[in-house]
């Protein structure tokens, strides 16, 4: 039987047991008797190992063969939910997920789980997980006699080793940790792997160049490389990096090598008890319908096909085309002024915004995507830290565009981090509050208007005017004259400037500022904007807003001099036109009086350095803008009229262009600048 055309589906419907794995494990450490969550979960594994077999991926059947054997002991009775034994049941499902991502991007799906296979037949025989982590720590003083790898290597990678040592080059292993908060991996990356460039070359990459380019791995990765270095120096120079945490460089004896490779050809082999069901053979197409969620019969009336996200690129692709064909059309129309072709084009126009509709819709994506891998990640975290924390998620089926949800992982990753690190406090120090011992984070997310937006709520000890003022005073970042005017929320957005910090030490996890300057540009660049709200002593809120789309945006068309630009009216408020003498001066900056608010007046002629060939006249044309509570008012020369634009990046030779977020083609070919309104108001 032909399996690559179920590898798609396989690949699917792993990801999905194994996240309901996640959900159900959490559910059960809060409800450890409830043996109905133990055969939900028993459900998944059950399919997933089937699911293997079938496909031929033996390592992924045989780990979760294993991990089923310690769920039916516990659904038995024999075995009791303990953190300890799920800590270990949460192991082998990431070292399984880990397999499956390595099937999608084209591997084999191999992976060391020694490890997590001992704790699994520790807990099913009755014997604690703890033992076996005590024993695995003794063993690396017998394993100095030999070389431990960290690489499996093939037949090929072996002889180019070979070959290598006798043309005088030394062959080391190099274990890269990036920073926990490293939110830029893939750059990362790409910078040790030109420094390995020029000192050597790499022969094998664990996880590999293309699981590491899509960032599909945790922090740490392995390369093994050969060169005439000094395994100093390769320290050394990788260490230059930003962000790289730890170096560690190993010399590789090749015969160890050959003899560590064949130790560890049976370690993974599970032998199947005598108790474990009999799993009949079935394609993952079949699976669907025997995994608990619904019965066969579901199938006949399911309206719901799988797409590959390419395809529907491709599609957004072409449809933005017609876009600037419509464009072009409409303009013609208006120029010929024919009633049956302006009919038509308008004919046209309203179907092409159907369809428009239809598009975008197709590539939103619920939130609940990015929310899944949060619960998980908070319990986690609340072991670490010592802390009681309750994590609710609300909203979670509120949808975006999938490339702002993209983007959008990491910097919730390290704002939740954030919340529960330097928010959310010990149990005796909110006893002492007198609030309760079990903190809570919210995690909320819902549509207004054109946008949606996500909160990240604590109710810890939130943050210190004093401190932050204190510290900014200290940088040099506000002068004691500013500091005593500012609002409570404009010394809290303090904390979002590079390298500001009020922890007292840096942890691990996170120091509450210590990046936050990166999320907040990861933000602003998705053209969405974040504010900060807090109460100290009760808690605080971190609110992200985000445009629906990115591709497609609605524009109000201006001119400056002969050059036209484009404003997206998600940051207009209004527009005015404005007589000279309205126009005061402010410490060396033109200011307006508008509906009793004093707005900062930019010309945006002066911004964009645009030839000027016509002088004012007395009246000024400005589009008031906002972000946040900050307003602007942008000064052009004229207004053209609203319209909806494709937005197309600058490309790479145009990377860093002040307050420009990108270009768009106009019905009469002419490219019009789009204006980054974030960038210009400070």
């Amino acid at each position: 039987m032909e399996m690559n055309q179920y590898l798609e589906v396989f690949i699917e419907e792993s990801k999905e047991h194994l996240q309901s794995c996640n959900e159900q494990l959490l559910e059960l450490e809060k409800n450890p008797e409830d043996l109905k969550i133990v055969n939900e979960i028993f459900r998944s594994a059950h399919t997933l190992k089937g699911m293997s077999a079938t496909m031929g991926y033996e390592d992924l059947a045989s780990l979760t063969h294993q991990m089923e054997n310690v769920l039916d002991a516990i659904r038995n009775q024999k075995v009791s939910v303990t953190a300890e034994v799920l800590d270990v049941v949460f192991l082998a499902v990431d070292d399984l997920e880990a397999m499956v991502l390595s099937i999608a991007s084209g591997g084999d799906g191999k992976r060391d789980v020694v490890e997590v296979v001992e704790k699994l037949k520790a807990i099913e025989k009755g014997e604690s997980p703890v033992a076996v982590t005590a024993k695995q720590e003794a063993a690396p003083a017998l394993a100095d006699q030999k070389t431990e790898t960290k690489s499996v290597y093939d037949e090929f990678e072996l002889t180019v080793l070979e070959q290598s040592k006798e043309q005088g080059f030394n062959t080391y292993e190099v274990t890269i940790g990036l920073r926990e908060d490293c939110l830029l991996k893939a750059a990362r990356v790409f910078m040790v792997f030109e420094i390995f460039e020029k000192i050597g070359e790499v022969v094998k990459s664990t996880p590999s160049v293309e699981q590491l380019e899509d960032e599909q791995f945790d922090h740490e990765f392995t390369v093994t490389l050969v060169s005439k270095e000094p395994q100093e120096d390769i320290q050394k120079k990788i260490m230059k990096v930003s962000e790289v945490d730890k170096v560690e460089v190993h010399s590789l004896s090749l015969s160890d090598v050959r003899k560590n490779q064949e130790d560890k050809t049976d370690t993974v082999e599970v032998t199947p008890s005598a108790e474990a069901p009999v799993q009949k053979e079935h394609t993952p197409s079949e699976t669907k319908s025997n995994n608990g969620k619904q019965p066969a019969a579901a199938n006949v009336s399911n309206k719901t096909i799988r797409v590959n996200i390419e395809r529907l690129d491709i599609l957004m692709n072409l449809f933005e085309e017609l876009v600037i064909d419509r464009g072009r059309l409409e303009q013609i129309s208006k120029e010929l002024n024919n009633g049956e072709l302006h009919e038509t084009v308008e004919r046209m126009s309203r179907i092409s915004g159907d369809l428009q509709n239809i598009i975008l819709n197709m590539r939103m994506v619920p939130v609940e995507t990015v929310f899944n891998r949060f619960p998980r990640m908070v319990r986690q975290l609340a072991r670490d830290l010592n802390k009681k924390i309750n994590l609710e998620i609300i909203g979670a089926e509120t949808e975006l565009d999938r490339t702002v949800i993209d983007e959008i992982g990491d910097p919730l990753v390290h704002l939740i981090r954030n919340s529960l690190d330097h928010g959310v406090e010990t149990p005796e120090v909110r006893r002492a509050k007198g609030k309760p011992e079990e903190g809570t984070v919210v995690l909320k997310a819902y549509h207004s208007g054109n946008h949606v937006f996500i909160e990240i709520e604590d109710d810890g000890a939130g943050i210190s005017r004093q401190r932050v003022l204190e510290k900014a005073l200290s940088k040099g970042i506000v002068s004691e004259q500013t500091a005593s005017a500012m609002s409570d929320k404009q010394v809290y957005e303090l904390i979002l400037a590079s390298g500001f910090s009020t922890a007292d030490k840096i942890s691990d996890i996170s120091g509450r500022g210590v990046g936050l300057d990166v999320v907040k540009s990861t933000i602003e660049s998705l053209g969405g904007s974040i504010t900060i709200d807090s109460k100290e002593g009760e808690g605080s809120r971190f609110a992200i807003q985000l445009p629906l789309t990115l591709s497609i945006i609605s524009v109000m068309l201006v001119e400056i001099q002969k050059e036209k630009y484009a404003i997206p009216l998600s940051s207009i408020i209004e527009t005015a036109i404005v007589k000279k003498e309205d126009i005061l001066n402010a410490h060396n900056q033109q200011v307006i009086d508008f509906r009793g608010k004093v707005v900062p007046l930019l010309q945006l002629k002066d911004i964009f350095e645009v030839p000027v060939f016509e002088e004012d006249d007395e009246f000024y044309s400005v589009v008031i803008v906002r972000k946040g509570d900050k307003m602007a008012g942008l000064v052009v020369d004229s207004f053209i009229g609203q319209q909806e634009v494709v937005l197309k990046s600058l490309g790479n030779y145009l990377t860093n262009v002040f307050a420009i977020s990108g270009a768009t083609i106009l019905g009469d070919g002419q490219v019009a600048l789009i204006v980054d309104c974030n960038a210009l108001i400070k």
